[in-house]
């Protein structure tokens, strides 16, 4: 196609806003709807929801934009080095002067892109070590209460409540409503088994829904969603299209079944089985009950023969009688501590009694001081001091 360009745009002067906005309607206004082929590079999803990715070939490469809304409806999550058929319309971008191809449509050019994207995400995780056996959880023999993340309006939700229903009434369902195809499902399925972990009342989860082609069961292969698996503290058992069909969820999940059905039959018991065991249990355990009870009649009835139980009264006298000879000695042990310690005591205050230096002044002897001190010897005594003699009645004070 051929752009005509005016005489008059060459003799114009514009400013850069006016040249832009002039070429946005020429290329705008020129090109109907375009489908392109191409290989993706530099793909970038932000967080307001749209896309921006380069179109590119062996020799040139074009900006594409893909906005939030349109995007909803591609069935897989876009990486680079992916060959993509799209459709759009050609716009300009005034703010920078770029052109762009505005997406409308999104598809992989072939099976074969999005089986080469279904082992590189395969590879990376298995890598990583989510597929490890080491960290599969063990699914409850008899859960209380049971996860169910799928649609509310898909038919695999009626197959497993009719399965668990029909197995084992008692148990409890919960539904985390979730799509399983489009977009956004994997983040709603991500979503959905973030709320059942949070509600911590969930003994087991059931990720399931019916089958389908790889586009459609293609939000089983986001890694979003094996992540959600992954981190997930309640045990998960997929049930996702037929016995043919593996996702990527089923090598994360700590169980596989072939089908919604399957998933069902492994998580709830029969309870008709139940009942049977309860029954078989019951009939074994009260035979070994009395059994065991007449083991232990014949035992006791044997002890009260035994010549230990013959004499009772006899033995009983014995210890009573080594009990009295037992306190006696230790009623006698206690008496000749606590008198000799009494004696100890005696001696010792009859020792203070006697060192009292008033005895002594009661039998004529006399306290000498000189300067608030005791004289003891004659070289000691100074005539010239003033001079305290104590006597057992009282003191007296010589000058010197």
């Amino acid at each position: 196609m051929e752009l005509e360009i005016s005489n008059n745009f060459m003799n114009k002067i514009y400013t850069v806003s006016e040249l832009n906005q002039s070429i946005k309607f020429t290329l705008e206004s020129s090109f109907d709807w375009l489908e392109i082929q191409g290989e993706i590079s530099n793909f970038k999803s932000y967080s307001s929801g749209h896309w921006y990715f380069t179109l590119k070939d062996e020799t040139s490469q074009i900006s594409c934009v893909m906005w939030r809304g349109k995007n909803n409806y591609v069935f897989f999550t876009p990486q680079d080095g992916m060959k993509i058929h799209i459709k759009g319309k050609l716009s300009v971008y005034e703010v920078r002067g770029n052109y762009q191809i505005d997406v409308s449509t999104m598809k992989p050019l072939g099976i074969g892109d999005l089986q080469i994207a279904f082992e590189k995400l395969k590879e990376k995780l298995s890598n990583e070590g989510l597929f490890d056996q080491k960290y599969k959880k063990p699914i409850p023999k008899i859960p209380g209460s049971i996860g169910i993340v799928t649609s509310k309006d898909g038919a695999a939700l009626r197959d497993v409540i009719s399965t668990l229903r029909r197995r084992f009434p008692a148990v409890e369902l919960i539904l985390a409503h979730s799509s399983v195809q489009g977009s956004d499902a994997s983040i709603e399925i991500a979503q959905a088994i973030k709320t059942l972990n949070a509600y911590k009342e969930v003994d087991v989860i059931i990720l399931c829904r019916g089958g389908g082609s790889l586009e459609d069961l293609w939000a089983f292969n986001e890694e979003i969603t094996a992540r959600a698996i992954f981190k997930s503290k309640i045990p998960i058992i997929t049930g996702v299209g037929h016995e043919v069909d593996f996702t990527i969820a089923d090598y994360v999940a700590d169980l596989r079944a072939p089908t919604p059905t399957a998933a069902a039959e492994i998580v709830a018991p029969d309870i008709n089985d139940l009942i049977e065991y309860i029954g078989e249990f019951s009939y074994n355990n009260f035979e070994k009950i009395e059994n065991l009870l007449i083991f232990y009649t014949n035992s006791i009835r044997n002890i009260l023969k035994s010549y230990a139980f013959g004499l009772p009264e006899s033995l009983l006298k014995s210890k009573s009688q080594k009990l009295d000879f037992t306190a006696y000695r230790l009623r006698q042990s206690f008496h000749n501590f606590f008198q000799a310690t009494k004696n100890r005591f005696d001696r010792s205050m009859r020792v203070i009694q006697q060192s009292d230096p008033k005895k002594n002044l009661a039998r004529g002897y006399s306290i000498v001081r000189q300067d608030s001190k005791i004289i003891k010897r004659t070289r000691e005594f100074n005539l010239d001091n003033e001079t305290e003699i104590e006597f057992f009645d009282g003191r007296i004070k010589i000058n010197g």
